[in-house]
């Protein structure tokens, strides 16, 4: 039976549900907002009882003329009642903050709101329907029971994906009463007006622009602040302290910025906090211990922040964390970090963050874990059984480790499972397929073969060595400058998939979009025209939310160019939110050296070649080929080419899940032929 695609969490990159919550249950400690009075309870009331009298008389069809004299008495009592209700409800916005509507709409560039009807009527283009994506898009709230009902106040702005072109205006702080500024994907810019301190708003979200410059010290005057997402900006300087005064914050999103420093020590008062992204920056220091403050912390999300390890020991505390995910720690080796106590997590992230030594046993008494991601550790051992234990385990990643012994036989459990690049005893390796069901076998064996190849592949010699490999990725088979065929490469992947071609290569994709509104994709296709020379090569590409490797066997040994053919066809070239994503991935180029018995395994030498590798900054823009020329040394008849996301760059722009590798084709063509260990001993770093 098939396996149902990985489980998906909601898209946090906005905030529509907890900022309407957040709304609702803080009008207690704002600005006089009460709830509706009475009268307008029973008007309300009334015309329900007079919809329903008239369908009752339709429906009996009463001939009398008493009843028609009583049906004629209601309709004047009950038109008498709807003019009062009308009266009543007929509460206008001040006019001072109309005033201040049209300043503020100058600011933004917003140019479509009709003044000439009241702001707060919801009618023409003040209030925009709510979507599937969107509780709203579009929307001017108001409070109109003020002054007896006859006075309105705006309490909420939130302009989504309007492609506003202006900056962010003072004039907020107009607005006495206003709780809400969500301006979540657009293309404002300019500086955050440090005149906002003054305002009682709970919830900011300027979240997908150009915002620039630093977080006003001021912003901590706000002391009703619950919920801040400054996402996906151009964001720079440190973190001003006074962010700790915030003591009703509850969420706080700065991930993809460029923050620099120590987070400061007052963010440990911050003891409300359920939700904290600070993922892509370039934080300096530790994680600090002073995280063991935030006790009510949910979800924890630190992917290439700057920041080093190891994972300090005070997590411990936070027992109500269902979502941890850390990447792409620097500093030393250290061992797992004491999650004993974090028994309520759901979602385990901890990869790249040089952890050694063992992974507990405990772990498998956190029975409600479904996504558990340890790849690209130095983890050893065995894995414990007791990870079989989590009835609903849906990814396990254990990519990249020196796990060793045989293969539990439960592996298979989770739903997608990655093994790859481990040093598992395998008996008779060469008799299992590097694809095993949902299971990623894929370099996991510690034995090897005659051919130099991954024994899962089950090549036992090389009839003939290649001395080329074109791989259009992502899409059909093409015939490009006239005479090179490029293999086709449209095979559906997975989130823990290895797939054998026809000719002479092989491709691992390790990784799932978490945070992603829709499937897991694997390839994408340009739907529009691309105006460049042979525009065929680049219409498709392979994407990976993780780590995506192509593997070259059966090549003659000696020197080649390794040409990586790069595209970026999903971002736009305009002025909207659409053109702001940055695609960052790190470029490996890996050679497997010989076998010998001074050497018990095949020596892998992982070069990093390109770190942050934008595509779209090197290629001048998106949509513009650009090609990266290495030089690679084979020496047993293999090479590999690793693309890996190494947690930088936006991860929601234009959607959830647009981030990590993307590549449109390989080339990889001979250059002068030698066979030495000095070639090869010169191409390690």
């Amino acid at each position: 039976m098939a396996r149902e695609k990985p489980k998906t969490t909601p898209n946090t990159g906005d905030t529509d549900t907890y900022v309407h919550k957040a709304l609702m249950f803080s009008r207690s400690s704002a600005p006089r907002i009460p709830k509706p009075t009475a009268e307008r309870e029973i008007c309300r009331g009334v015309r329900m009882s007079s919809s329903h009298v008239f369908s009752r008389y339709h429906q009996r069809n009463f001939p009398t003329l008493e009843s028609m004299k009583l049906v004629t008495l209601f309709f004047f009592f009950s038109l008498s009642l709807l003019i009062a209700s009308s009266f009543v409800s007929a509460a206008t916005l001040q006019q001072q903050e109309v005033q201040v509507l049209k300043e503020i709409g100058n600011t933004l560039g917003k140019k479509d709101w009709d003044f000439s009807v009241d702001p707060c009527s919801g009618e023409r283009n003040w209030s925009s329907p709510a979507s599937k994506s969107y509780s709203t898009l579009n929307a001017v709230t108001c409070d109109c029971s003020f002054s007896n009902n006859n006075l309105c106040h705006v309490v909420g702005i939130v302009l989504k994906k309007q492609n506003l072109t202006g900056t962010l205006p003072p004039e907020f702080a107009k607005l006495p009463y206003l709780q809400e500024i969500d301006l979540t994907r657009n293309y404002l810019n300019g500086t955050i007006p440090k005149q906002w301190s003054s305002l009682n708003v709970v919830n900011i979200s300027l979240f997908g622009n150009r915002i620039t410059g630093s977080i006003p010290k001021e912003l901590g005057n706000i002391t009703t602040l619950k919920s801040l997402s400054l996402e996906f900006n151009q964001l720079s300087g440190e973190l001003p302290p006074e962010l700790g005064n915030l003591l009703q914050l509850e969420r706080l999103h700065v991930s993809s910025n460029s923050f620099t420093g120590n987070l400061p020590t007052t963010l440990a008062r911050l003891s409300k906090l359920n939700y904290v992204r600070l993922s892509d920056n370039q934080f300096s220091g530790a994680i600090p211990n002073f995280i063991q403050s935030w006790t009510s912390l949910q979800r924890l999300v630190i992917h290439g922040s700057g920041m080093s390890g190891p994972i300090p020991s005070g997590i411990s505390f936070l027992k109500n964390l269902t979502d941890l995910r850390i990447s792409d720690l620097k500093g030393p080796d250290s061992y797992f970090p004491p999650l004993r106590n974090l028994t309520n997590l759901e979602t385990l992230v901890l990869r790249s963050c040089n952890l050694i030594g063992s992974i507990p046993e405990y772990l498998g008494n956190v029975t409600n874990l479904n996504s558990l991601d340890l790849s690209f550790n130095k983890l050893s051992g065995s894995i414990p059984n007791s990870l079989r234990v989590p009835e609903n385990m849906n990814i396990l990643y254990l990519t990249g480790n020196f796990f060793t012994g045989p293969l539990p036989n439960w592996i298979a459990n989770p739903d997608y499972t990655d093994l790859s690049y481990n040093n598992f005893s395998i008996e008779k390796p060469e008799q299992l397929t590097c694809q095993q069901g949902t299971v990623n076998l894929f370099a996991s064996a510690l034995n090897g073969n005659n051919s130099g190849t991954y024994p899962c592949l089950g090549i036992t010699s090389c009839p003939k060595p290649s001395y080329s490999l074109h791989i259009n990725c992502g899409g059909k088979i093409i015939t490009y400058n006239g005479n090179i065929t490029y293999d086709e490469d449209s095979q559906e992947a997975g989130p823990a998939k290895s797939l054998r071609s026809g000719s002479n290569w092989a491709v691992s994709n390790t990784g799932h979009f978490f945070d992603s509104g829709i499937s897991d994709y694997y390839t994408w296709s340009n739907m529009s025209k691309l105006a460049m020379n042979n525009a065929e090569l680049y219409m498709d590409a392979r994407v990976s939310a993780l780590s995506l490797t192509y593997y070259g066997y059966c090549m003659g040994n000696g020197s080649y160019t390794v040409n990586l053919h790069f595209a970026e066809i999903m971002f736009t070239d305009d002025q909207t939110y659409s053109s702001l994503g940055r695609r960052v991935f790190d470029i490996y180029i890996q050679v497997r050296g010989f076998v010998s018995s001074t050497f018990p395994t095949t020596l892998l030498q992982r070069k990093l070649l390109l770190k942050d590798f934008d595509i779209a900054k090197e290629a001048g823009g998106v949509r513009k080929p650009i090609i990266k020329n290495f030089t690679a040394i084979v020496t047993s008849g293999t090479l590999e080419i690793r693309l890996q996301w190494a947690g930088k760059g936006t991860t929601a722009i234009p959607f959830g899940s647009v981030y990590g590798p993307l590549i449109s084709a390989i080339s990889v063509n001979p250059g002068y032929f030698f066979f030495s260990l000095v070639s090869f001993l010169f191409f390690l770093p």
